[in-house]
């Protein structure tokens, strides 16, 4: 046998779970059997989780740190110039994304410490970004300009390295760049032909949710699925529930929205809600399942905020709300108990 496998207690369970019934189920023979179940370590710390905190603050920490040694009177001399600025933040930033590729070829195994050195490049072509906008003038009403630039980067390398974390910062960059074009052109107001944002986000959580879905099993797109599908339901359904408040107007005026309107985008939500868990269910996505469930169940809390708190007696509106998540807990927890193996316990 090689190297014993070092994992977490509950993952050790299934595990063994796993290989008595392959046992049992003559899959297995005895002597296999024990050779497997031999070689699990079970760990007890969640180092794994501990190394992805820690390479997360140490990231934020080093960020502090450089942008408190460049107030020193030493560093702001030299830091005085943008162009300046921006050949630093440009060369760190093509240091770093070299150094962290590099990594991921020749230590695939090294998860987060490469992308923690991922972590650091996107932020200095943040940087870097920022400091173009200053050099060339871009104010306040053409930043969208500058998220732009930040986005097309951010593509380029998250294709070419099926990064998802630089793929993430991308799709992120996307719908801010959606969000600050339209009210560029529309004048900062409320509308964008006549969608307010909301709509907008509607309809761009939709598209990038349908192309990640469209795009599932083509072979160079697989390292991204999952935070694109992620990325677009969260877009998606944030976008449907605000909707689903205050419709197609402004959030100032909610209360104008007519019940039908409404009524609509209510139906949509929940509709859209139903299609994820049922396609969640039938792609066995537990992406699909857990954000069709999770905001199904968030648009019949808001209807009932939205109907019943004016009228019923806070301490009746409470307890009923009490006594659902209660019956909800049972049932998930039947449910838990059913999918989990008896010797869990």
């Amino acid at each position: 046998m090689g190297k014993n496998m070092y994992i977490t207690k509950a993952k050790a369970q299934i595990i063994k779970q796993a290989i008595e019934d392959w046992r049992n189920e003559g899959l297995l023979d005895e002597e296999k059997a024990s050779q497997l179940e031999n070689s699990i370590e079970v760990t007890s710390f969640d180092w794994k989780r501990l190394a992805r905190y820690s390479f997360i603050i140490s990231v934020i920490c080093i960020a502090i740190a450089v942008g408190s040694l460049v107030s020193l009177p030493l560093f702001a001399i030299l830091f005085i110039n943008p162009v300046i600025r921006l050949i630093i933040a440009s060369v760190s930033s093509g240091i770093m994304y070299y150094f962290a590729i590099n990594r991921m070829k020749n230590r695939p195994l090294r998860t987060y410490s490469n992308e923690a050195i991922m972590l650091m490049a996107v932020l200095t072509t943040a940087w870097a970004v920022a400091e173009i906008g200053v050099i060339f003038g871009f104010g306040s009403d053409r930043f969208s300009v500058l998220i732009l630039l930040a986005c097309i980067i951010y593509l380029f390398i998250g294709w070419q390295t099926k990064s998802a974390l630089v793929w993430l910062f991308a799709l992120i960059s996307l719908g801010a760049w959606l969000g600050a074009e339209t009210g560029y052109i529309s004048g900062w107001g409320a509308y964008y032909f006549g969608m307010n944002y909301p709509l907008l986000f509607v309809i761009f959580g939709g598209f990038v949710t349908a192309a990640a879905l469209a795009l599932e099993n083509f072979k160079d797109f697989k390292p991204l699925y999952k935070v694109s599908l992620k990325v677009g339901l969260f877009y998606l359904f944030m976008a449907l529930w605000i909707m689903s408040i205050y419709g197609n107007k402004t959030s100032g005026f909610w209360l104008r929205a007519g019940l039908l309107e409404l009524f609509g985008w209510v139906l949509l939500f929940a509709v859209a809600a139903i299609w994820a868990i049922w396609y969640g269910m039938k792609k066995d996505s537990s992406i699909l399942r857990g954000y069709g469930i999770v905001f199904l169940l968030i648009n019949i809390y808001t209807r009932f905020f939205e109907y019943f708190w004016d009228v019923l007696h806070k301490g009746i509106f409470f307890g009923i709300i009490g006594l659902s998540l209660w019956l909800l807990a049972t049932k998930a927890e039947l449910i838990w108990r059913t999918l989990e193996p008896k010797h869990f316990e």
